[in-house]
């Protein structure tokens, strides 16, 4: 019966959901967190059915000082292919249908539901967007994390260490979204984002484990994503910040503001992508207390756009991703 109550909301979550007029409450999402990446990755249909393949420069021809007489070698540049792999995550919702008709509030009732498996896949999409590895779960996509996780790649110019010796340390990143910079893929004639689709009234089998069944009604939730990061100068890592060393004067542990201006010179360029920071909720608030203490003029700005109050730093967003606030291993 417990795995049952884990699978299947039962009247014990309908009772809970219910205002003292029969209605159904608002529910306050205290598991909900902000990711606010997702709300800037520029995403691109790929050129294959479950990915896409990028064709990358790796060398340029070199010229020849030609003298009276003599000749020049014909030569060429050289390029590779990188294919990135989409992944699928899908889940199903299932109401028992007496359950869900109560009262008279079907919908409702389902919509309670829906919330929280979308706000599930959001957070995975994030998770994976960070540190998903293709090396340990096949089934996903990689991340940016293991592409960006050592100084001595062809990338690690783009890899700035802080003072971090342990394995409880965090991260800041600097990516400038693009077509032709950095992105996320979708699988060649799929759709974008997340697909939600009512199965309507279903018979499930078997439901109790002793043969019984249910009338219950479904829902199918699906989304579709890959990455893919066509130009690695275009996103840099700061890494190795000891969260626990973290000081608002920066008097010890990680100068987070010294490191953000470092990363903004390694970045490739700031112009035609859409360039924001993301950090964690902590580490938001040590930058933004490192700033304000180092200097009453710093180059941390809050301003109006749309209606919400955005934190720049060095005119560059600052974004929250609270599935950054993991601890991470030590980069070499």
């Amino acid at each position: 019966m417990s795995v049952l109550a884990d699978t299947h909301p039962t009247l014990l979550d309908l009772a809970k959901r219910l205002d003292p007029d029969g209605k159904i409450a608002g529910i306050v999402e205290l598991l909900n967190q902000t990711n606010e990446m997702l709300e800037d990755v520029v995403w691109v249909e790929g050129n294959l059915p479950t990915g896409h393949r990028t064709t990358v420069r790796t060398g340029i021809p070199a010229p020849t000082w030609r003298k009276m007489y003599g000749g020049v070698q014909p030569t060429k540049s050289k390029t590779a292919q990188i294919t990135d792999n989409t992944g699928m995550l899908e889940a199903y919702g299932e109401v028992d249908k007496a359950l869900a008709d109560l009262n008279g509030n079907t919908a409702a009732f389902r919509l309670s539901e829906d919330s929280p498996h979308i706000e599930g896949i959001s957070e995975e999409i994030q998770n994976t967007l960070i540190y998903g590895n293709e090396g340990s779960t096949p089934e996903a996509f990689t991340g940016f994390a293991p592409r960006f996780n050592s100084t001595t790649a062809l990338n690690g110019n783009n890899i700035i260490k802080g003072d971090g010796a342990g394995a409880d340390n965090g991260s800041i990143w600097l990516i400038g979204w693009g077509p032709n910079t950095v992105h996320g893929i979708i699988p060649k004639g799929s759709t974008a984002g997340l697909q939600m689709e009512d199965k309507g009234q279903v018979t499930i089998e078997n439901v109790d484990g002793l043969g019984g069944r249910m009338e219950a009604y479904r829902t199918h939730y699906r989304f579709d994503a890959g990455l893919t990061v066509r130009d690695w100068r275009y996103v840099v890592r700061i890494c190795n910040i000891d969260k626990s060393n973290l000081v608002k004067d920066a008097a010890t542990g990680t100068d987070l503001c010294d490191l953000m201006f470092q990363a903004t010179e390694r970045i490739k360029s700031l112009n035609g992508v859409r360039a924001a920071w993301y950090m964690s909720r902590d580490m938001a608030t040590k930058v933004r207390q490192q700033a304000t203490y180092a200097t009453k003029a710093s180059s941390l700005t809050i301003e109006q756009v749309g209606g919400v109050k955005i934190t720049s730093f060095a005119g560059i967003p600052i974004r929250r991703v609270d599935k950054m606030g993991a601890d991470e291993a030590l980069v070499v």
